[in-house]
């Protein structure tokens, strides 16, 4: 799920609460159903390893999403101590579970103690270090924070879609016309089924709304990484770099019309 979403569905008027739920499901769920479905569609195309591909995506989603996680529980005071022992012993046996499954799908176990060594150092260590900093210069006030992020994440996607756009610049040329309107295409049909399928399945208007920007915004970001990883972003990681901005102008759109429309039952 594209994390926008989440945004577009506090716009929208939609169920947040739903929104936030079906986004963390469908990340967890993404190490093992995003590699199943290339296999299975994809497979006869490009060269599809089930294993690597599962450790790239947890590189992408779920490593930095620890990171993230660990930095919460130590950039304040409103955790005790057996809570962060018990979550990071959580957080640590992800990184530990990623690592022996990446030694497999490798097929080189002797790199499985220095690959665990920088994860840690990266995902584990380095967050805490930078959550005492912050403490300590910001106070650990999160209005600072936010616009911090803010900031890096838009430079972040101006950055990855510079590159993609500049390595793919040729095919773009060719493809370009057809690609948009194929990622127009579905896009829109990504509402409008979304939405089509809760309304049958007679749910609140404000869950129709959550599930049509739910399956309507995708994670753009991921798509990019996975075609780099593929050694593709040339090719197949045009796709993103389209989608990722129509997605947003689409999406911010459609909540901004939902919002002048208060659902029924609010």
């Amino acid at each position: 799920c594209g994390m926008a979403s989440n945004v577009m569905s506090f716009m929208a008027r939609a169920n947040l609460v739903l929104s936030v739920t079906i986004t963390a499901v469908g990340t967890l769920l993404s190490p093992f159903l995003t590699p199943l479905l290339m296999k299975v569609f994809a497979g006869a195309l490009i060269e599809i390893n089930f294993l690597s591909m599962m450790v790239d995506i947890s590189n992408i989603v779920i490593l930095p999403i620890c990171a993230g996680l660990i930095f919460n529980l130590f950039s304040n005071n409103n955790h005790s101590r057996v809570q962060r022992i018990s979550q990071m012993a959580a957080y640590l046996l992800i990184i530990v579970l990623k690592n022996y499954i990446g030694s497999v799908s490798d097929a080189s176990v002797t790199l499985f103690g220095a690959k665990l060594f920088w994860d840690l150092i990266f995902f584990s260590v380095l967050p805490i270090i930078i959550a005492f900093l912050f403490r300590w210069f910001a106070g650990g006030r999160k209005d600072i924070l936010d616009k911090m992020l803010s900031l890096v994440s838009m430079i972040g996607i101006a950055i990855i879609i510079t590159i993609i756009t500049a390595a793919g610049h040729e095919s773009l040329l060719t493809i370009g016309g057809l690609l948009l309107v194929a990622c127009f295409i579905h896009n829109t049909l990504g509402y409008l089924l979304g939405y089509s399928c809760a309304k049958l399945l007679k749910l609140p208007e404000r869950d129709c709304r959550t599930v049509a920007l739910e399956v309507g915004m995708q994670n753009g970001g991921l798509a990019s990484g996975l075609a780099l990883q593929m050694g593709k972003v040339a090719t197949v990681g045009l796709a993103p770099a389209v989608f990722g901005p129509m997605m947003n102008i689409t999406g911010s759109s459609l909540a901004s019309w939902w919002r002048r429309r208060i659902p029924k039952e609010s």
